[in-house]
């Protein structure tokens, strides 16, 4: 079952903040948008199902949309494009005939709408499938599913597991901008009175640390991630979110254009290719994803 959505949510799972470098760059890339009006935007494909793969393949480039969000999409050191997502989108351009990625970062808030702009191709951010979002754009099946999981100060004094011990005890809970936690944590009777927007789970941990909120929530590898080596905080243990009485599984995928189907197709094709010979959860453990994270359910089932 898909995480739980409200109208704010435009992103994947999470929300996150910006390197000032990628910040600069997606204003930019929204700047030149503007200044050349509708015409992109006008241009959409003829070809039933969208032709834009064959344009990518003649031009041996495509555009993703990454949210600098480690370890999910990101630009590290080298100027490259990497995390989980692009270093996938890596191997199965190459194997569509694509060779070249690039990157452009952008904020969470900013994918889908840059998405429909054609600012980029595709988004590669591991973005949540919610069915708002299949409203909007056309998802490929996840390449992982994700629990949960708090930031709280070392020792978790207040005993925090899950969303409804923090609506029970009236605490303040920190989370991103635009996570879908937002929502879980509404969902489990949190107050929007006790929500602390942040730009991004290092942010988080230093409210938690600071005192200025309880805990943090966030996707598991991402939590996991921020706390290593901090004697300040620590992580609690894994969960899947309880709404309406059902598990809110967080699963994360590509996101098209409404208009390539056709695209989606061949991407999605190969993909699977991936899970049945091993290979994705290859290319995804160096970010710190295990079978654990290997999924099998489907878009269709998400949306």
């Amino acid at each position: 079952m898909a995480p739980p959505t409200r109208s704010f949510l435009q992103d994947g799972h999470r929300g996150t903040g910006l390197s000032r470098r990628s910040l600069l760059a997606g204003l930019a890339v929204f700047g030149g948008l503007a200044a050349t009006g509708c015409s992109r935007v006008a241009a959409e494909d003829a070809v039933e199902g969208g032709n834009l793969l064959d344009r990518l393949r003649d031009q041996g480039s495509v555009k993703i949309g990454i949210a600098s969000e480690p370890p999910f999409g990101y630009v590290n050191d080298d100027g490259e494009p990497t995390g989980e997502a692009p270093e996938i989108a890596k191997v199965i351009f190459s194997r569509l005939g694509v060779d070249n990625v690039e990157a452009i970062p952008v904020d969470f808030s900013a994918l889908i709408p840059g998405l429909k702009a054609q600012v980029f191709d595709i988004v590669s951010a591991g973005m949540y499938i919610t069915p708002e979002r299949c409203a909007q754009v056309l998802f490929a099946d996840p390449d992982y599913q994700m629990p949960d999981s708090f930031i709280v100060p070392a020792g978790n004094p207040l005993g925090i597991a899950k969303y409804e011990d923090i609506a029970e005890q009236g605490l303040t809970l920190a989370t991103g901008q635009a996570y879908a936690e937002i929502d879980y944590a509404l969902a489990a009777g949190v107050p929007n009175s006790k929500l602390l927007i942040l730009p991004d789970q290092v942010a988080g941990l230093d409210a938690v640390s600071q005192g200025r909120a309880d805990a943090f929530a966030g996707t598991n590898v991402t939590v996991m991630d921020v706390v290593e080596g901090s004697n300040r905080v620590e992580a609690t243990e894994p969960f899947v979110p309880i709404v309406n009485g059902e598990p809110a599984y967080g699963a994360g995928a590509f996101a098209f254009r409404p208009s390539e189907q056709n695209f989606r197709d061949t991407f999605n094709e190969e993909l699977h290719k991936l899970k049945e010979s091993g290979e994705l959860l290859e290319i995804m453990e160096p970010f710190g994803f295990t079978e654990a994270e290997m999924t099998d359910l489907t878009a269709e089932e998400l949306c």
